[in-house]
């Protein structure tokens, strides 16, 4: 009798758009938000949708709050599953405004988390501080990923300064640089108080770099994922997804659901 383990869905099923790749991937990164999940739930969720999450950010400061033994499993599953996981910027902002850098990348390295956001999405950070910080935490040999854009209500994004920072935290070891969302999608950087995407200004930034792949979008939403996928193709990186969408999104990038089969099925 055949094993359900020897089973295999036939690639054009399991992959219509006929373009993702297995992990280590360069590019159609998902990173995922953990507002705080419980660590059964995240050891489920990394069970079921592990293969298709490259990122996991413990949003905020929250990494700060949790029990020493839960945040240690956290970050040995994710080693498990080959994913970075790092703690939110917002964490890596007090800790400049506290002038206390040094001891929290201490701790960071010690507690084994591989990633570390720099942004300054709350507070005013200078173009040297941020440079500087982004090489060090490179020296300390963590994958750095930045976020240009600023979280309050409204803020929008200058494409010129957008274009500049880029390029410098490229120069400085950054691997992508994130186009701030926040966790709600609205109000903030490319979307409208509705979360709708501000198609003109995507198009703006993208004429403007030789490759996007070093862009990280964050797109909590569903409406956005489809729509930057559909704009830019599976292999755009994507963030500040909830544990609940990671295999939605993934649908989404392989054309398995209806907002983007038609657009994939046709590329492919």
């Amino acid at each position: 009798m055949e094993s359900i383990r020897d089973l295999e869905w036939n690639s054009r099923l399991s992959d219509p758009s006929g373009r993702r790749h297995p992990k280590p991937r360069k590019n159609g990164l998902a990173m995922v938000i953990d507002k705080g999940i419980g660590l059964t739930a995240f050891a489920e969720l990394l069970q079921v949708s592990g293969e298709y999450i490259d990122i996991i950010k413990l949003g905020f400061g929250t990494s700060v709050l949790y029990p020493h033994d839960v945040l240690a499993a956290k970050i040995k599953l994710c080693r498990e599953h080959r994913i970075t996981v790092m703690p939110g910027g917002t964490f890596l902002e007090v800790a400049v405004t506290k002038n206390m850098v040094e001891p929290y990348l201490d701790v960071v390295c010690r507690f084994g988390f591989d990633g570390i956001e720099v942004s300054d999405g709350t507070i005013h950070m200078d173009e040297e501080l941020r440079n500087s910080l982004i090489s060090r935490c490179r020296s300390l040999g963590f994958r750095v990923f930045t976020e240009y854009g600023k979280k309050f209500w409204g803020s929008k994004l200058e494409t010129e300064e957008l274009i500049r920072t880029i390029h410098t935290d490229l120069r400085h070891g950054s691997e992508l640089v994130t186009i701030e969302g926040r966790e709600s999608g609205k109000g903030v950087g490319i979307y409208d108080e509705s979360g709708n995407c501000d198609s003109d200004l995507i198009a703006d930034v993208l004429a403007r770099i030789p490759n996007p792949d070093v862009l990280l979008w964050e797109a909590p939403l569903k409406s956005q994922q489809a729509e930057l996928i559909n704009r830019l193709g599976p292999d755009t990186n994507l963030g500040n997804i909830s544990p609940d969408d990671v295999l939605s999104l993934e649908a989404l990038r392989r054309g398995l659901r209806s907002d983007t089969l038609s657009r994939l099925i046709a590329k492919s």
